[in-house]
């Protein structure tokens, strides 16, 4: 078995204290035996509501928020998924999560679909990340894939990543809170666990912006382990045969007869 975290804190605009927040946690996750600490979306840096101030935080890849997590992840020996506000093509950021061990990025996924809902636009800051192939890492013989938060709304990104033999998809989140907000997580999670037959790993933000909530669900859709409102870490066993149970008992993905093409 394989022991993953999910970290859950606020982001603010300030960027040393989010490194120092991920730095703690992450100590913490390593210490209870984490192999993966997942943390939110946006970690290096957040403001509500989205601005310019954005782009001026902006980092490319391999800049100090990346180069940091992988002096962390060397020291703790782990790999550290967390949202970076990374430098755009246009005057737009991207929304990027990545995958970072001791030897640097290992993956890397851009949201592919922003949060033009609920009264919010993030198309107006952020620059939507390309369809293509799935972004994933593989650690102690677990396949991990990627993506973000509103992502969780669409089936068809967590049926690429059961297309390339993902075992645990990792969700970096910053989910808003409103009306049925904490039932539509618990809802989604669930269902892109049990569709997919694989383990789900999700970070979020607390209170009083996201929901908290952060929590890893089995292939069953059984919460395995979850945080409530505050900043915290939950760890849960990654179990390799519970997942291969489940698609004997469930064999969905071989009896399917469609697959996925994204769109332009």
């Amino acid at each position: 078995m394989t022991l993953v975290a999910v970290a859950q804190f606020a982001p603010t605009g300030d960027k040393g204290a989010n490194l120092g927040e991920i730095e703690r946690l992450a100590r913490v996750a390593a210490e209870r035996g984490a192999r993966l600490v997942v943390f939110p979306e946006y970690a290096s840096y957040f403001v509500n509501p989205i601005d310019v101030t954005f782009a001026d935080n902006a980092e490319s890849l391999d800049g100090p928020f990346t180069a940091r997590l992988r002096e962390l992840a060397a020291d703790l020996d782990v790999v550290v998924v967390a949202g970076l506000v990374e430098q755009g093509t246009t005057t737009r950021v991207r929304n990027a999560a990545v995958a970072v061990d001791a030897t640097g990025v290992i993956a890397v996924y851009r949201k592919q679909h922003l949060y033009d809902a609920f009264g919010q636009r993030e198309s107006a800051w952020i620059e939507p990340g390309a369809t293509g192939e799935p972004q994933t890492f593989v650690l102690d013989g677990l396949t991990f894939g990627m993506m973000t938060c509103y992502d969780l709304r669409f089936p068809e990104v967590a049926r690429t990543l059961a297309d390339a033999d993902v075992d645990v998809a990792v969700v970096p989140a910053e989910w808003v809170r409103g009306p049925l907000k904490e039932h539509h997580w618990s809802t989604l999670l669930t269902a892109r666990a049990i569709e997919n037959t694989m383990y789900l790993a999700a970070a979020d933000h607390p209170a009083p912006i996201g929901i908290g909530a952060s929590a890893v669900v089995d292939p069953q859709g059984v919460p395995v382990a979850q945080l409530a409102l505050g900043t915290d870490v939950a760890v849960a066993d990654i179990d390799p045969a519970r997942i291969a149970a489940t698609r004997r008992e469930n064999p969905a993905l071989a009896l399917r007869r469609y697959r996925v093409l994204p769109e332009a």
